[in-house]
């Protein structure tokens, strides 16, 4: 049996008695008592996360540009100035997701990846295979030495302020999508990203692995609470927000799991995939379902795998939860194309067909409920 990955904050969540869970091959807090006191804590004042099984990768060499507009499908001719972000698919020739990343640039022969936790070592090769055999001559690094700790709620900024006082003068200026290094005693340098997984404001913050344990409890004295992986799942489907290895794939096209945003088609860009993607187009629709309630009670909970009836034909659910800011039963759903928010169409579920209606993603963002 393959023993479990830790992070440097592992003996923090057992010290806190978090209910520890295998996810994805590492040892995480699926939550530290009320799950869903967890989830309001974020969308009402401010929670932390441990994301320090996630890898960041960094990038060095002249041709480093070049190298990211061959291999993402987004456009890093956006990125201009030091700090800016951005969130791309990096997809295999044939138009499936190998993973869905952040890159941030710094200055155009240093730039930064963070990758999905699970899809890390395999990220890590083919970044090496496009380097090769592209004769781009980067030195690619990850590192391990590094923790990361999001930081989201409509307080959370504020909180993390009192913690690193230094950094509010060069982070409260930034806009979604930006990052700036801050000095910062006695952390030593920190990565302060205004980005997030929960449709909440705050920061995802990249933190030496030796001091990230005095940093998470810096933030829990000033009241931020730790929150797990269960909080983490239903804040981003509430948020709209795909997550890899469910809502997409290496053999789901980003075109069919509401990223056709993320993909730039305008710029003469030979991205890898891009052929694929063009030849292909979009075969499905991805879009959000509220379970109906009948006589006042939903019927059941919507999951992943559950089939979707609809008059174009049949569909699946990709990701499902019950939503605590709603009180709703919601999920994200491939279905056919044609399928248009309003729309009614059936859930089976434990062998029922049960009502439930197309919405336009996403449900909730910055504490509002979107989807009526």
């Amino acid at each position: 049996m393959t023993e479990l990955k830790h992070t440097p904050l592992n003996a923090t969540h057992r010290a806190l008695g978090a209910r520890m869970v295998d996810f994805g091959g590492w040892d995480m807090p699926v939550n530290y008592g009320s799950q869903i006191d967890e989830h309001h804590a974020v969308r009402t004042d401010a929670g932390m996360f441990d994301v320090s099984h996630m890898c960041a990768v960094d990038f060095s060499g002249a041709k480093a540009r070049a190298f990211f507009e061959h291999a993402l499908a987004n456009n890093v001719g956006k990125l201009k100035t030091a700090g800016r972000a951005l969130y791309s698919c990096m997809l295999n020739p044939q138009g499936g997701v190998i993973d869905d990343l952040i890159v941030y640039y710094f200055a155009e022969d240093n730039f930064r990846v963070v990758v999905n936790a699970g899809t890390a070592e395999n990220d890590i090769a083919w970044f090496g295979k496009l380097n090769a055999d592209g004769g781009f001559g980067l030195a690619i690094t990850p590192r391990r030495d590094l923790a990361i700790v999001a930081v989201q709620g409509p307080d959370a900024r504020e909180k993390v302020w009192r913690v690193v006082p230094g950094a509010r003068s060069v982070t409260e200026p930034l806009k979604p999508f930006n990052a700036a290094k801050v000095e910062a005693t006695p952390f030593g340098e920190l990565t302060i990203a205004r980005t997030g997984y929960t449709g909440e404001d705050g920061f995802e913050v990249i933190v030496p692995a030796n001091v990230v344990g005095e940093f998470w409890d810096a933030l829990a004295r000033e009241g931020v609470k730790p929150c797990g992986l269960g909080a983490r799942d239903t804040l981003r489907l509430e948020a709209g927000m795909n997550l890899y290895g469910q809502d997409m794939n290496e053999q789901v096209s980003p075109l069919d799991a509401g990223l056709a945003w993320t993909v730039d088609l305008a710029a003469p860009r030979d991205f890898v995939g891009r052929a694929a993607l063009e030849a292909a187009g979009s075969r499905a629709a991805f879009v959000g379902l509220i379970l109906q309630k009948e006589n006042g009670k939903a019927g059941g909970v919507l999951r992943a795998h559950q089939k979707v009836v609809t008059p174009h034909g049949e569909g699946e659910i990709t990701s499902g939860t019950f939503s605590p800011t709603m009180q709703e039963s919601i999920a994200f759903a491939r279905v056919p194309t044609g399928v248009q928010p309003g729309d009614a169409v059936q859930v089976l579920i434990r062998d029922k067909a049960l009502p439930a209606r197309v919405v336009k993603l996403p449900f909730v963002r910055n504490g509002k409920v979107l989807a009526a």
